[in-house]
């Protein structure tokens, strides 16, 4: 039993789960979800295993003058609070909760539902991609999350969020880059279009800082990516023997590290049917997603 739901795949379907999480929170009225009931806010308490730590002080000033004039358009979603008799744990809904302290609200509206842990921090997850306004890497290691704790495929999720596959495989591929490169995406040093040209690059961080520097477009860094390609990379007894590799062994590359969000390399001799898959993790935490995800395909 606790295998069947340790591989829930689904659960009880992400689009259930999207139901309640509404991609439009301050649209029309008539399209606003009716709460199930109002609950005084002071017994309403946080999740404190919420994956976004840092909340805008000038957006919760903004959403709290709305909440003053129109109020809590949309009702966040609770569940009944696992050590807090006649209290409740937010699911979604955090910026909402925060914003109307600040409004001096006294009551909120809410719907309740009976999450178990998994399925709190799923929903929690795809609020975040839904509403925040998150960078390219923090939306991509949303979807890693979706993926690897949930088991959830690019399609479902494309199909699901209303994003395209291309776009959520996009910024998958992202996560494959360098942690100092994704850090200049965080910052906003570089944009995702300017290093997704990096990708297969053979020196991504010498390149990234050079496109920053001169501030090249990405056009001119995909040539500077495309020239440094066909050049060897570094020096030693190895350089002279580097094989360029076509472009849908590199387009696979890609492929297969926005899928596990990884850097994958795959070394295919021309005129040979064998080859070797490399696939680097930078923490612990990434080979354990691994493991799980590949021990479902026994």
């Amino acid at each position: 039993m606790s295998d069947k739901k340790e591989r829930r795949g689904l659960g009880r379907g992400l689009s259930a789960l999207m139901a309640d999480v509404d991609p439009n929170p301050a649209g029309a009225a008539e399209g606003t979800r009716r709460s199930d009931r109002t609950i005084p806010i002071e017994r309403i308490h946080p999740n404190p295993d919420q994956p976004r730590r840092s909340f805008s002080e000038d957006q919760l000033a903004e959403l709290a003058n709305s909440i003053r004039t129109k109020g809590v358009i949309q009702p966040l979603i609770v569940r009944p609070h696992p050590t807090r008799p006649d209290s409740f744990e937010i699911v979604a809904g955090e910026r909402r909760w925060r914003a109307a302290q600040i409004a001096q609200l006294h009551q909120l509206p809410v719907l309740v539902r009976d999450f178990d842990d998994t399925e709190v921090l799923e929903v929690a997850i795809i609020e975040n991609i839904q509403r925040a306004d998150l960078n390219p890497i923090e939306e991509a290691m949303g979807y890693r999350q979706l993926m690897t704790r949930f088991g959830h495929t690019q399609e479902k999720l494309a199909e699901a969020l209303g994003k395209s596959r291309s776009h959520i495989a996009n910024l998958m591929r992202l996560l494959s880059l360098p942690e100092t490169v994704q850090d200049m995406v965080t910052t906003g040093k570089l944009s995702a279009g300017h290093a997704r040209t990096l990708i297969t690059a053979p020196n991504p961080e010498t390149l990234a800082e050079r496109i920053v520097t001169k501030g090249l477009s990405v056009r001119a860094a995909e040539k500077l990516a495309r020239d440094s390609g066909n050049k060897p990379a570094g020096t030693g007894r190895r350089v002279g023997m580097q094989i360029e590799k076509d472009a849908d062994t590199r387009a696979l590359e890609a492929d297969l590290s926005a899928a596990l969000g990884m850097n994958v390399r795959i070394d295919h001799p021309p005129g040979q049917d064998k080859g070797s898959v490399t696939i680097s993790y930078d923490t612990l935490e990434h080979l354990d997603a691994l493991c799980s995800l590949l021990s479902t395909y026994r």
